[in-house]
């Protein structure tokens, strides 16, 4: 007589089961990752110390993007995004020339001097390896497209030494409203075990934990909350900027490494109307915020037109780091201006102006506890909250899947990536922006007004 299988069993054997190709793909993913960013480490240090090195900027974008569309289109832009498609879009399959491909043209972009993260590299990086095992495994599309998603959570996790913050992310930025709880404890173990591989290989991690945090108040409260509104704002003009370069760069109709040259030479331009401190990583810049310095008002506007145009002009590279670059330029200013402690606003302009541009509210949060310690955590959460919400239903990753309104008087189809959703306002009799817009009609339909 056969024992039925009970669903304990059944949980058991699913949890062993991707406990297992969790550890392999977290694993795999830190390995590639530490040779990534040493190799990165290696070549900026190395070419960083040429005088005027960014010269090289157009020959740079110019064999980026050659390289690219020859060898592995797919690896286009920042890595996030082109994961995120592969998912909705191609069952999570990634063709394993991508991996090399964006590793190369990432660490010519960024050793020249191009503006871009290296978190996107390795979230591509991570999602193909998982893709690559899937393939030989021969792999079903659900479980192919839960290790890809572990591929992601690794990358992130690798590159910012943030494990936590890096599995939450991998679950929370495919879809806008909804996070992926079948996928919860592979991404967790996954990014656990691709940091500790990554630090294990000799890649340093930053860490800046704020000490001075002023005690709760409702003026701070306030202040706080109005910075984070200012900090969405700038995520919509950050997305935008993306956006009409993008649509800049289709229209010019050459052969596309040509438009490597085109970039590269702009950017060498505004180098010398501007300053070098825009190129690259950035990670001097933040730092000085992080430790009290503020930079010129302009700083954050310079750095988005800086990396807009590395982006859709033929350099390869990620997203966030130049998000952490320009909210944390922005925090700094708005603290300065409001007479409030520059790094605490630094930090908290850094995670939120994620939050808003990735709509991943809960990763953002959760890498401010582990950046910056647990008592800048209260403001950071609300400040990531209110800049997700004020970003509206736009996004860096173009290809997100809009599972939420963010407001019940927004009217649009669930289920549409962000470049295709449409969304209008919804008048409803109760509604409070409703009742103040009416309220307004009436005092400007006045007699003598």
């Amino acid at each position: 007589m056969k024992k039925q299988i009970t669903e304990e069993t059944v949980l058991l054997i699913s949890v062993i089961k991707w406990s297992v190709l969790a550890t392999v793909v977290g694993v795999l993913s830190g390995l590639a990752t530490a040779v990534f960013i040493l190799s990165l480490n290696w070549s900026t240090s190395h070419l960083g110390r040429l005088s005027h090195f960014y010269l090289l900027l157009p020959v740079a974008f110019f064999a980026s993007a050659f390289i690219t569309k020859y060898l592995a289109p797919e690896a286009e832009g920042h890595g996030t995004e082109k994961v995120i498609e592969a998912i909705h879009r191609r069952a999570a399959k990634i063709k394993a020339a991508v991996v090399p491909v964006k590793i190369c043209t990432t660490i010519i972009t960024l050793a020249a001097g191009g503006s871009a993260g290296k978190e996107g590299p390795c979230a591509q990086i991570g999602g193909g390896l998982s893709s690559i095992l899937a393939d030989i495994f021969k792999f079903n599309p659900a479980d192919r497209r839960k290790l890809v998603i572990c591929g992601i959570s690794a990358g992130f996790a690798s590159v910012f030494g943030t494990p936590i913050a890096g599995a939450v992310f991998g679950i929370e930025v495919l879809f806008v409203g909804t996070i992926l709880y079948d996928v919860l404890l592979p991404s967790f173990i996954a990014g656990i075990i691709g940091y500790q591989v990554s630090s294990s290989m000799g890649v340093s991690y930053f860490y800046h934990p704020i000490d001075f945090v002023p005690s709760f108040s409702e003026a701070y409260f306030i202040k706080v909350l109005f910075g984070a509104i200012f900090i969405g704002l700038c995520s919509f003009v950050f997305i935008e900027s993306m956006n009409y370069f993008k649509r800049l760069s289709e229209k010019i109709k050459i052969w596309y490494p040509w438009k490597g040259v085109i970039g590269g030479v702009a950017i060498v331009l505004l180098v010398f109307i501007f300053s070098p401190k825009y190129l690259g990583l950035g990670l001097d810049p933040i730092e000085a915020t992080l430790q009290g310095g503020v930079g010129s008002w302009y700083d954050f506007i310079v750095k988005i037109i800086f990396t807009s145009i590395t982006l859709n002009f033929g350099g390869s590279g990620g997203i966030v780091t130049p998000i952490f670059f320009v909210g944390s330029a922005f925090g700094s200013v708005y603290a300065h201006i409001m007479g409030l402690d520059t790094s605490t606003f630094a930090a908290i302009g850094m995670v939120s102006l994620l939050a808003g541009c990735a709509n991943t509210p809960l990763a953002a949060s959760i890498m401010a506890v582990e950046l910056f310690g647990p008592k800048i955590a209260p403001y950071a959460a609300v400040a990531c909250v209110v800049s997700f919400l004020i970003t509206g239903h736009r996004s860096i990753y173009p290809s997100q899947v809009f599972a939420i309104m963010k407001s019940s008087s927004i009217r649009g189809e669930i289920g549409k990536e962000v470049e295709e959703i449409q969304t209008e306002f919804q008048m409803r009799e109760h509604s409070l922006i409703s009742g103040v817009l009416m309220l307004v009609r009436k005092v400007f339909k006045r007699p003598g007004l």
